[in-house]
């Protein structure tokens, strides 16, 4: 009689490699992080009972996530106000107009006190103009001195210079300067926001400027040659070769501002009491309550979700605008 045998898990690799990559990719994905995620939570929970100050017990994650929940409910109470004093006017006015067609009526915005999320919304904004305008500065001014080195040479002592210039140190003289320049009887932009927006801005070019200029600077001479052989024109050359090749470090340097602006802004905003997350956190401080430990605590796991949040869509956008779209992102 003919044995038969059954196969072995090395004769059967089809069926089942997919499912143990399957796994390693959750396992990798998903369990890891959540290890590492209450791995956290256990010794900042354990850590924070023998930590006392004068304030009271530094918070654990039990306190920080009820003070979560008090402010997002302080939100909405602060919105319920608005639109119930927004409606109020509406109602005297529709009485006003009802009496007398031909009255003047308006309706004043409501001026209560800006919630926590209201300053996560105005430090967003104020992160976001100052990183645009800084990317629009630095990534031309990037592909020219990585294109001269005339240009290189005579560009490269400065950024030197104000490269490693603390936010600290910009703020008052921005401070100084937008208070001297922007005078205006109806201002379209308050001066604090110019204020935080401006130091972002001077604070977050210069990675991107270097990782530009060194990725224009290291493009393959093959693809230089293909464009002298092609007779590419200068904004062709630019758009075509260029750009493509030195996407890499250029985003790599946009992720390093991003982070950067991220950072400083918090700063300016607690040294300069601008409206935004680092005032909230600042105000919470002198506050000096039961509740403001846990309040900042609050603040400072968003503050670093933002900015978590933030590297991953330019990571995102990398991605979707990159030619490699086997390249190792992370």
């Amino acid at each position: 009689m003919k044995s038969t045998t059954l196969p072995s898990i090395s004769q059967t690799p089809g069926r089942l490699l997919p499912i143990s990559h399957l796994l390693m990719h959750v396992g990798r994905s998903l369990l890891l992080p959540l290890i590492g995620i209450l791995l956290f939570l256990f010794l900042w929970s354990n850590t924070a009972r023998m930590v006392h100050t004068s304030l009271g017990t530094f918070p654990g994650p039990a306190q920080v996530w009820e003070q979560a929940t008090n402010l997002i409910a302080e939100h909405r109470q602060e919105r319920q106000r608005a639109h119930d004093f927004i409606a109020r006017q509406e109602a005297r006015n529709a009485q006003i107009l009802a009496a007398n067609p031909q009255a003047e009526v308006t309706i004043r915005p409501y001026t209560g006190n800006p919630t926590f999320v209201d300053q996560i919304g105005t430090s967003l904004v104020t992160v976001l103009s100052g990183f645009i305008l800084a990317s629009l500065i630095a990534i031309p001014l990037g592909i020219l001195i990585g294109l001269n080195e005339w240009v290189y040479a005579a560009v490269n002592p400065l950024i030197q210079l104000f490269k490693p210039v603390s936010p600290l140190a910009w703020l008052p003289l921005v401070t100084m300067v937008v208070s001297a320049v922007y005078v205006s009887q109806d201002p379209e932009f308050s001066k604090s926001f110019l204020t935080s927006m401006f130091t972002v801005l001077l604070c977050c070019l210069w990675p991107t400027v270097i990782n530009t200029a060194v990725g224009v600077a290291n493009v393959s001479k093959d693809l230089l040659n293909v464009s002298q052989v092609l007779r590419l024109g200068v904004l062709t050359h630019v758009f075509k070769i260029i750009v493509p090749a030195s996407l890499p470090l250029m985003f790599t340097g946009l992720r390093l501002s991003l982070g950067i602006a991220w950072m400083v802004l918090i700063a300016a905003e607690m040294l300069a009491q601008n409206p935004g997350l680092g005032k909230f956190v600042w105000d919470e401080f002198q506050n000096g309550s039961s509740s403001s430990l846990g309040r900042i605590m609050v603040a400072v796991l968003v503050i670093g979700l933002i900015g978590f949040l933030l590297d991953r869509s330019m990571l995102f956008l990398q991605r979707k605008v990159s030619w490699d779209k086997q390249a190792v992102l992370r």
